[in-house]
């Protein structure tokens, strides 16, 4: 008997995911631990290590397919003693076992053309169910101008209605309405129900464009953000910080680490700032769940970072008591192979808070949108010189802004303020991160 290879669930959350690349070919011999495939899941490409031993004898799933079931058989592997040709075979009979339904369907579908005989010839080619078969275009083209799609032969595929189609069409009042039901009825069951006055699909306008296939992760991040926006009651607390005493601290630090091979950022020490005043504030070290308001103990850091397919954020994990130097090194490591897709669910799922720096682009101040189920995230700004009080004196200092997103429902506007006031306090004595 074949051994079944079935797509596996990478993450806790994965339901689905996308056969990125295929590692091993019909035939290649393998072992325990080697790698096989590369699967796009929400958030990474992660690699998929075989179980067992022995002889690849059919891919059945082709390299690139998305939406791939969890538990979906997508190869064989023969089992020692195994007639290779034999296995190979052996998915056929299941595509013919699942094929002996099908005429069922079939038999049903047949009184359907019946009880459309008396429309016109065309329509049962154009119909899939009660629907006339449009593309989107076209539908919008003949909503706009009351175009009765019904009437007319659509002349792509299997009979489908296509903007060329619609040239010349004389419009009609009746089909606006059926030719706009269907239309928003269709996307509703893929989203959120608030989404749904967007299901309509954007125009894009007659301009010489690419379209690009969105990935997993790009549709993960919109539907989570679109989800954080629209059901979490953010408020924004904006204060100006000094940096003058951290960055003389970093230099002073970098100097003494030098032989070590480390060298400090800004973020690293942000990072640090911010989880030792989460557990300084542990009112905003929580989460929401609807029912319960959740306190941690300690302080996660996810930390958000620009990869080709999209943000992640990998997680700095005891950052409250981690020292500045392992922060850093970890940093590093963990934005190295987020950029690579090569992070591990463990390594990006959690977290107790979010900090998401733009400073390096020269952004001033910006309003981050928190990461669910977190309570808050921290938005860097750029640090600049700027004038600034010194002693009851004008002077020049080098400031940046910070702003804090808190979600509403678990934070209340003081308790939110009085996090910015300890993580400016500990950015313009820095010290006190060390100590």
């Amino acid at each position: 008997m074949p051994i079944e290879i079935k797509m596996p669930a990478l993450s806790p959350t994965m339901e689905e995911g996308t056969l990125a690349k295929w590692l091993i070919k019909e035939g290649d011999t393998v072992k325990s631990g080697d790698l096989m495939a590369e699967i796009e899941t929400d958030k990474a490409t992660m690699e998929f290590e075989a179980v067992d031993e022995g002889v690849v004898g059919k891919i059945l799933i082709a390299e690139g397919t998305d939406n791939v079931k969890v538990g979906t058989v997508i190869a064989t592997l023969i089992a020692e003693g195994e007639d290779a040709s034999a296995a190979v075979a052996t998915p056929a009979p299941k595509a013919e076992a699942k094929a002996e339904p099908a005429p069922e369907p079939k038999a049903e579908a047949k009184p359907a053309p019946e009880v459309a005989a008396p429309a016109p010839s065309s329509a049962p080619a154009k119909t899939e169910g009660e629907r006339v078969k449009a593309s989107p275009l076209a539908r919008r083209i003949a909503a706009e101008k009351g175009i009765e799609l019904s009437a007319l032969s659509g002349s792509g595929p299997n009979g489908r209605i296509v903007k060329a189609d619609l040239d010349g069409a004389k419009a009609g009042a009746a089909p606006v309405a059926r030719a706009e039901t269907p239309a928003a009825a269709a996307p509703a069951p893929e989203g959120t129900p608030a989404p749904v006055a967007a299901a309509k699909p954007a125009a894009i306008p007659d301009i010489p464009h690419e379209a690009v296939k969105l990935s997993n992760v790009r549709k993960t991040i919109a539907r989570r953000l679109t989800e954080s926006k629209q059901t979490v009651p953010h408020i924004y607390l904006t204060l100006d910080i000094r940096l003058d005493a951290l960055l003389k601290l970093r230099a002073d630090l970098n100097a003494a680490l030098e032989p070590r091979g480390v060298k400090l950022s800004v973020n690293d020490l942000l990072i640090k700032a911010l989880a030792v005043s989460l557990m300084r504030v542990p009112k905003c070290n929580v989460m929401f769940t609807g029912d319960q308001l959740i306190t941690f103990a300690r302080a996660d850091i996810s930390v958000a970072v620009s990869a080709p397919s999209g943000l992640i954020t990998p997680i700095i994990t005891h950052a409250d008591t981690k020292a500045i130097s392992a922060i850093s090194t970890e940093m590093k490591d963990l934005a190295g192979r987020a950029r690579e897709q090569k992070l591990k669910p463990e390594e990006y799922q959690g977290g107790t808070a979010s900090l998401s720096n733009m400073g390096m682009f020269g952004i001033k101040q910006f309003e981050a949108v928190i990461n669910p189920p977190q309570g808050m995230i921290m938005a860097i700004g750029a640090g600049e010189k700027r004038p600034y009080i010194i002693d009851d004196a004008l002077g020049i200092a080098t400031v940046m802004s910070a702003t804090g997103s808190f979600d509403h429902r678990a934070i209340d506007g003081a308790d939110g303020a009085e996090l910015m006031q300890a993580f400016k306090a500990l950015v313009e004595s820095p010290l006190a991160m060390v100590a």
